[in-house]
């Protein structure tokens, strides 16, 4: 779904492709308590960063654990909706998204696949 796609971008109205690259702890390269995930849009490096926080927090909620390739579709699904929404900044290569976000963007790949009603994380 997210690993190789294609966005419009709302303000350019240009066709970009977004390639996934690399998924990175953040610790061991930036000290920080995320995950990067890795993105090449139109041949340029553009990092997602997920905060660990959120694995646990889905875990606290489901008792399920958010595994590198479903990290890496969440990573993916903000980068298109960024694109797509306008938000998305050409030459900004780190993107840090919070907790909530995460779950949000999890929320909705795990929708988008037909995941288990147990696997959502409980929005009410």
């Amino acid at each position: 779904m997210y690993e190789d796609f294609h966005a419009t971008d709302r303000w350019t109205t240009h066709r970009l492709h977004c390639l996934y690259q690399a998924l990175i702890v953040a610790v061991a390269t930036r000290h920080a308590d995320a995950i990067d995930i890795k993105f090449v849009v139109n041949g340029s490096p553009v990092w997602i960063a997920l905060p660990h926080p959120a694995w646990v927090e889905y875990h606290k909620s489901t008792g399920r654990v958010i595994t590198d390739p479903l990290a890496i579709q969440v990573a993916g699904r903000f980068l298109k909706t960024a694109i797509e929404s306008g938000s998305y900044e050409h030459g900004r290569e780190m993107y840090n998204l919070t907790v909530a976000e995460v779950l949000e963007h999890l929320n909705a790949v795990l929708k988008e696949v037909g995941a288990p009603q147990d696997a959502l994380m409980n929005t009410a």
